[in-house]
């Protein structure tokens, strides 16, 4: 069996009709064209919403995405892996795709299990740093790229890195266009030298720039007529209104051409385009933009044999050498009235252009591409088929970049009343009959805490939700006990009269946070009376994870207050009982401090490592990091999945991993302790450990669903063998929100210094 015949289904992804935008007639086009080169062909496409709208798609889309909604790109690879796809076509430009420089759709990208052939549609000579960090995957996981023009196949090389033998240089499709007398008829154009300029308008077309040539040629061309073809720009609309198209009637009006210019404010079918083509004598286009590697109403006059006018931006440039057009200056519209006057009386000369158009246009038929697309999709099968991608996916699974998704705080806030933050809610809705417990409102504190470090969000609404959680605390804590409660009832009512060790070894690392970072006196103040208050008990306690937790808390008190010797003394008792134990359970192959792993293991190891580079304990920084890398190792599942130690069982020496329920927590954790690794050693390799941890909530896991809503900062409690816990409580969704503000801080390299390079363990 041929390649050919072997693709049977191609998938096209990218805005279509009738949303309105060039890159949704071009999907349409294309996916017509392939569908009628190959009528056995199943060739169907997976649109693109822009954000707040839904368009009535004709049968041939078959999926949708909404822009903004990262748990839909994974959603649209779920439903491409099934429907046996052999080949996706995704039509690529940054704007139409959600997340930094259109960086969603890389969740789709990363999770299909077919060759991808992606057709760039904008490239950029300097891309800032998200921009190249973007195309970089998108190049890395496309079998093969279309590029429109040479210039575009030169950027590729030169800025991104893709060899020659992955490029594919394919030319915008054109449609044919009727008989030009016939259409000047239809049009009311008979008799008129008419000049045109089609594409969605907004200010970057330049259009002003003929209107003020238009006093001069009508000068010596008094039959002459303007038409500006096409609707603002969605986006220009819902931004600036019609401001720009107004400001070019009141400039037309201004010098006395407006009876000779023809606006249609509309986005027109394929139908009325090919009619103003075919009326139109002389094609402008006199864009601002010295980079527009393409232009799809460009190729369509060039195609279709008319004289074309433009700036020189790359691709005109590219397009109308050899003669197939003229090139003006930039904004100069004495340039401009001067060629088209020229035009206008030299009826030779036009036609010898329109004749190199022509017959360059001949290789830019659809058919003609579509048959190229379809030599495309066949290269890109074949490699794939090879095996040249797929030991590459196994490899970087973890080392692509994160797209991080923005805090949202809608579903903490829902959850949290006037006492302090419940504890779980069945989907989105709180359920009051389970209370509250300590646990959450030290975790929520410290989120809080951080979010007013970061000093991005609402920080009215952050200062409250501290002081509540706070608060809780504050009621939580019994001075004659010198203990923390942990489950208090809905009515107020403590469910114990003192809580576990874990749970006060957490609400001292949240104590500590907030004497550690927080900039308000008051809670400041606060906080640090309670952190006293409650760290004698601390030293019997028997629970290594309260004193990793504890550690934790320590740490942060003392970037406030290093010196503080009873501090640092408690910091180094609680240390070496870690590393006492350390040494005495550790053993080849269980590099660990017990005979099974439970829960929040990393923590332990984190707090070795933080706690070892304070005191200069290279004994404790080691035992860290050995142990945190065999949690990286055995926490990972074939694919490459993080895949934490499941709470159903757990894990002891000698047995079975329990693979469910996987917990928020235990990525929370790992991505903290990673980070913390990698600060010290200066190794990327923990950064992508972490990256590979924080992922798990974005559907990175072993059954590829994604745990949290970005749009709310909601999270599951769990993931199931088949399914996700209902529950988006408060201990997941601040576990998500704890690791997202983790890896933003690491982002902007402002997370803790520590002081000095450690080598890996």
């Amino acid at each position: 069996m041929s390649l050919t015949a072997a693709i049977r289904t191609v998938a096209m992804i990218g805005n279509h009709l009738p949303r309105q935008c060039g890159i949704a007639t071009f999907t349409a086009d294309l996916s017509e064209a392939v569908a009628s080169e190959r009528p056995a062909l199943d060739c169907f496409v997976v649109a693109m919403n822009d954000p707040g709208r839904h368009h009535a798609y004709p049968p041939r889309v078959r999926f949708e995405i909404a822009e903004g909604d990262l748990a839909s790109y994974r959603r649209a690879g779920d439903f491409l892996n099934v429907n046996g796809v052999d080949v996706v076509s995704l039509q690529h430009e940054y704007g139409i795709f959600g997340g930094k420089a259109g960086s969603h759709v890389l969740a789709l990208l990363n999770e299909l299990r077919m060759p991808i052939v992606t057709t760039l549609h904008t490239l950029l000579p300097k891309p800032d740093p998200a921009q190249r960090a973007a195309m970089d995957e998108v190049t890395r996981l496309s079998e093969r790229l279309v590029v429109m023009s040479a210039h575009g196949a030169s950027l590729l090389r030169g800025v991104h890195g893709v060899p020659d033998n992955k490029i594919d240089i394919i030319h915008h499709g054109i449609a044919t266009i009727p008989d030009a007398h016939r259409a000047k008829h239809r049009l009311g154009l008979d008799g008129k030298f008419t000049l045109l300029t089609f594409g969605l308008v907004s200010p970057d077309k330049g259009i002003e720039l003929v209107i003020d040539a238009l006093p001069a040629i009508r000068e010596r061309c008094p039959n002459v007529v303007y038409a500006v073809l096409g609707a603002t720009h969605p986006h220009v609309k819902e931004r600036h209104g019609e401001t720009y198209r107004h400001s070019l009637e009141k400039r037309a009006i201004k010098l006395g051409v407006d009876d000779c210019i023809i606006f249609h404010n509309r986005f027109v079918s394929r139908e009325e385009l090919a009619e103003f083509l075919a009326a139109a004598d002389v094609y402008i286009t006199p864009y601002l933009k010295p980079d527009q590697i393409c232009s799809g109403t460009l190729a369509y006059a060039l195609g279709v044999g008319k004289a074309v006018i433009s700036t020189p931006y790359w691709y005109a440039r590219e397009l109308l050498d050899g003669e197939r057009g003229i090139l003006v200056p930039w904004n100069d519209p004495s340039a401009i009235a001067s060629e088209v006057i020229s035009l206008a009386q030299d009826d030779a000369r036009r036609l010898a252009i329109q004749a190199k158009a022509a017959a360059f246009g001949r290789d830019m038929s659809w058919p003609v591409v579509a048959r190229k697309y379809m030599g495309s999709f066949e290269r890109a099968r074949a490699s794939y088929g090879a095996g040249k991608r797929s030991t590459f996916r196994a490899q970087t699974l973890a080392e692509r970049p994160v797209t991080l998704p923005e805090v949202r705080l809608e579903h903490m806030s829902l959850l949290t009343d006037d006492t302090g933050i419940l504890q779980h809610a069945m989907f989105g809705v709180p359920r009051y009959g389970d209370g509250y417990c300590t646990d959450d409102n030290a975790r929520a504190l410290m989120v809080a805490t951080m979010i007013e470090d970061e000093g991005t969000a609402d920080l009215a609404t952050v200062r409250a939700l501290s002081s509540r959680y706070l608060a809780f605390l504050a009621y939580a804590f019994s001075p004659v006990a010198g203990r923390f409660r942990n489950f208090m009832s809905y009515t107020r009512r403590w469910l114990e009269e003192e809580g576990s060790e874990d749970c006060h070894g957490r609400a001292l690392w949240a104590l500590g946070t907030v004497v550690g970072r927080s900039t308000d006196p008051g809670r400041n103040s606060l906080a640090g009376h309670l952190f006293h208050a409650a760290l004698p008990v601390t030293e019997s306690f028997k629970s290594p994870r309260a004193w990793a937790f504890t550690l934790l808390g320590l740490d942060e008190y003392l970037r406030a207050f290093r010196g503080d010797s009873a501090v640092e003394e408690l910091r180094r008792v609680l240390s070496e009982r870690l590393l006492q134990l350390f040494s005495e359970v550790s053993q080849a192959g269980w590099p660990w401090i017990e005979e099974k792993l439970t829960y929040e293991n990393p923590r332990i190891s984190q707090a070795m490592i933080r706690s070892g580079v304070r005191m200069g304990s290279e004994d404790l920084v080691a035992a860290g990091l050995r142990s945190l890398r065999w949690l990286g190792h055995v926490q990972v599942s074939e694919e490459g999945y993080f895949a934490p130690i499941g709470s159903n069982g757990f894990y002891t020496r000698g047995g079975p991993k329990a693979a469910f329920d996987q917990q928020p927590v235990e990525a929370c954790a790992m991505v903290s302790a990673c980070l913390d690794a990698q600060q010290i050693t200066r190794d990327d390799s923990w950064g992508r450990d972490a990256r590979r941890a924080f992922e798990w909530f974005l559907g990175h896991n072993q059954i590829r669903l994604s745990l949290c809503d970005p749009a709310t900062g909601a999270c599951r409690d769990g993931l199931h063998p088949d399914r996700l816990n209902e529950n988006q409580g408060a201990e997941a969704t601040v576990s998500f929100l704890l690791a997202l503000l983790e890896l933003r801080a690491a982002e902007r390299a402002r997370v803790v210094r520590l002081p000095e390079r450690v080598e890996a363990a």
